[in-house]
């Protein structure tokens, strides 16, 4: 039981604040506050706020607008501009490729020109349109062969220039020039040539082994003077049936990059001094493989496109040993057409001759044991009697 003490009360007239102010105090306090925040912290006017929201909106628009721009833009293209597109860049290739067969007809003014003509003389200004050129690979020492084709599935003089201007067809035996221009050789063409006008020289420096050259500077060169829709390479020991040839060539007429021959697939000779031998066999993969499909070597065409192709970049195609496979390397990684034609490498007696009796005549015919006609000088006119078309058959085929 602790000791209590007593509690003092204050008397209600002492010395302490008043309840009363104490709660006037705290109200005049509160109102202070309310307004000093007023000032200091307004609140943002409704319109303006709205003003600044629409800006930012405007501004989001604008820097969206080029995002929905372009998937606007793929949807169009998805929905049909393709075509357009695709339309637009045929119409492209099309004018570079007129574009660079004028510059293959102005080849002639340049240097490095693959066209070669006797002193005295003009080249053609402008190129005549025709439907084939027939360029027939000879050497200085092929007389006999020429005159053997002359003799038979070829027209001469009048016939010759009549055919080129009434049906489109040219024909011309192909020729360099020596190693020494203007020595003999070169007279003993020069004097052909003036009998006979059915050559194309060439500014290339005849070689058995120049052969993939002399038919890249062949192309080009004829290009550069014909506007053909086919250009064509055929041997002077093969026969021909021109009649044929055009009959065939023109059901491909329509077709921008064909290239047409019998085709074939043989194996690369990696051994030295044998016939055909690859030097450069390595780049063809392990031994005892074949080359690409190409067109054998003794006949082929060619369309417009892929002869103006390699008139163009005749400096940077690559050739190999053999003139059929560099052909055939060229048009590799390009969208060609190759069509395997049986009718230009059909055999010699009794082959064409059982053929053109069954109502198959062959466009051309030679001895694949050869790679052309056996003893062609002695032998083409046999070929021409038992498997010819007769003269006639050109004038009245239809292409």
């Amino acid at each position: 039981m602790g000791l209590m003490l007593p509690t003092r009360h204050p008397k209600g007239g002492g010395g302490g604040v008043s309840t009363r102010w104490v709660s006037l105090f705290c109200i005049s306090s509160f109102c202070f506050g309310v307004f000093v925040v007023n000032r200091l912290w307004s609140v943002p006017d409704p319109i303006k706020v709205n003003e600044k929201a629409s800006s930012m909106k405007k501004y989001q628009e604008r820097d969206l607008q080029p995002i929905i721009d372009c998937e606007k833009k793929d949807n169009s293209i998805q929905a049909g501009d393709i075509l357009s597109q695709v339309s637009q860049t045929h119409d492209v290739i099309m004018l570079e490729m007129q574009l660079a067969t004028a510059r293959a007809a102005q080849a002639s003014d340049r240097d490095g020109s693959p066209m070669a003509t006797k002193p005295g003389t003009e080249q053609t200004k402008g190129r005549q349109k025709v439907f084939f050129v027939m360029g027939i690979i000879t050497a200085f020492s092929s007389r006999k062969r020429r005159d053997s084709i002359r003799e038979t599935w070829m027209p001469r003089g009048e016939k010759l220039r009549k055919m080129e201007k009434e049906k489109g067809i040219v024909m011309r035996f192909v020729i360099g020039h020596s190693a020494t221009p203007g020595g003999v050789l070169d007279r003993a063409i020069d004097a052909e040539e003036d009998q006979h006008q059915d050559f194309l020289r060439l500014n290339h420096i005849e070689g058995y082994h120049e052969l993939p050259s002399k038919t890249q500077i062949y192309f080009s060169t004829a290009v550069a003077k014909w506007d053909a829709d086919f250009y064509i390479k055929v041997d002077d020991d093969v026969h021909v049936n021109p009649g044929m040839v055009a009959s065939n060539l023109a059901r491909h007429k329509s077709k921008p990059r064909v290239y047409i021959g019998c085709m074939k697939s043989g194996p690369v000779l990696a051994q030295k001094g044998v016939k055909y031998h690859e030097p450069e066999y390595w780049k063809f993969g392990e031994e005892g493989n074949k080359y690409f499909r190409h067109a054998t070597g003794q006949m082929y065409a060619i369309s417009k496109d892929l002869a103006t192709y390699i008139s163009v970049n005749r400096h940077i195609l690559h050739r190999y040993a053999n003139e059929d496979v560099s052909l055939g390397s060229w048009f590799i990684g390009l969208d060609v057409e190759h069509i395997d034609e049986r009718s230009l490498c059909c055999g010699t007696p009794p082959d064409c001759e059982w053929k053109a009796q069954a109502g198959n005549p062959c466009a051309a015919s030679f001895d694949w044991s050869c790679s052309g006609i056996c003893k062609s000088v002695e032998r083409m006119e046999e070929v021409h009697q038992r498997c010819g078309e007769g003269d006639g058959a050109v004038w009245s085929a239809e292409f």
